[in-house]
């Protein structure tokens, strides 16, 4: 394989969440384009990357030609990330690469199965390629075929990028719980896979949504819940909080549900306020067989994912 091996990975910070990517990493060696940030070492398990690149490699070009045979030599599917420097020179070498389909998927069809790679120009006869990324998209943006009449709000396509990237999702048979469930973006979710769902909030939930087969609906405060009471019969299957309140509040109910071995799986949205709070982030991250992940849909938020039974590792 051509090309230098660099002791090095590169991490695409989300869109307005550069400093949090760097403040994370901390040893950072460079920043390019103002997002793909450099770091010693193999990939680590970081918040605040929306894609990976593994293993990333220096290629010497003499040409366009020789650079798209360079990257096809390594293999078939490459994604441009383009930094505008030689832009009209590093479209050239894709075109001249095979096609990749960017369709949007259709929930809940599972994201692509071959290796997506990463490549950008650091210099005119300079690759920057990386064979391997964590996301199987390209720049890691999940993007779906949107449902535009049913859900009562657009917040459903956070818990679509979640199930996605996480690949397994709630269906018939399952339990669920919504925790601050209004206006029911992700109750319609789950319900529409076929599992029952509690919603649970003080204000009511959107009336389709409440009408659908499955969905009973609790208004009360999620905060007032007893966890070991709602699963006297058993553990729930999915734990879901879309909740907004600040992080600190979200840990002490998500430490009960865990304390009380209330839910097998969780997915819940940290809403950050103000400044970023490492430390609050930090907490969740410590939660064995958890993830914290910011996901592409995630604004100033990140995502806590848990699995009782085995580590969240597919992100």
């Amino acid at each position: 394989m051509r090309g230098e091996l660099l002791d090095q990975t590169a991490y695409l910070a989300p869109r307005l969440a550069l400093a949090e990517l760097v403040a994370e990493l901390g040893d950072v060696t460079e920043v390019l384009a103002e997002r793909l940030v450099f770091a010693p070492g193999p990939a680590r398990r970081v918040t605040w990357a929306q894609n990976i690149w593994h293993e990333p490699r220096r290629i010497e070009i003499e040409s366009i030609k020789d650079g798209a045979r360079a990257l096809r030599d390594i293999q078939r599917n490459w994604h441009l990330f383009d930094v505008e420097r030689h832009a009209r020179r590093a479209q050239l070498i894709a075109d001249q690469l095979p096609h990749i389909s960017a369709r949007p998927l259709r929930f809940p069809e599972p994201p692509p199965a071959a290796p997506l790679g990463a490549w950008t120009l650091l210099d005119r006869d300079v690759l920057l390629a990386a064979p391997r990324c964590s996301a199987p998209v390209p720049d890691g943006r999940f993007e779906f075929e949107e449902n535009r009449r049913e859900p009562p709000s657009r917040a459903y396509l956070k818990l679509w990028e979640a199930l996605t990237r996480w690949g397994v999702h709630p269906g018939p048979g399952d339990r669920c719980i919504d925790l601050g469930a209004c206006p029911g973006g992700w109750t319609w979710v789950a319900a529409t896979l076929g599992a029952s769902v509690l919603a649970v909030d003080k204000a009511p939930l959107d009336p389709a949504v409440a009408a659908l087969p499955g969905v009973t609906t609790l208004q009360a405060s999620a905060f007032s819940l007893d966890p070991a009471e709602l699963a006297a019969d058993g553990p729930l299957d999915w734990l879901l909080c879309d909740v907004a309140c600040y992080p600190e509040r979200l840990y002490e109910l998500v430490q009960r549900w865990l304390t009380a071995g209330a839910a097998e799986r969780y997915v819940c949205t940290i809403k950050l306020q103000g400044s970023t709070d490492g430390e609050a982030i930090r907490r969740f991250t410590e939660i064995p067989g958890s993830r914290v992940v910011h996901l592409w849909r995630n604004r100033h938020e990140a995502t806590f994912l848990f699995h009782k039974a085995n580590s969240v590792d597919s992100f």
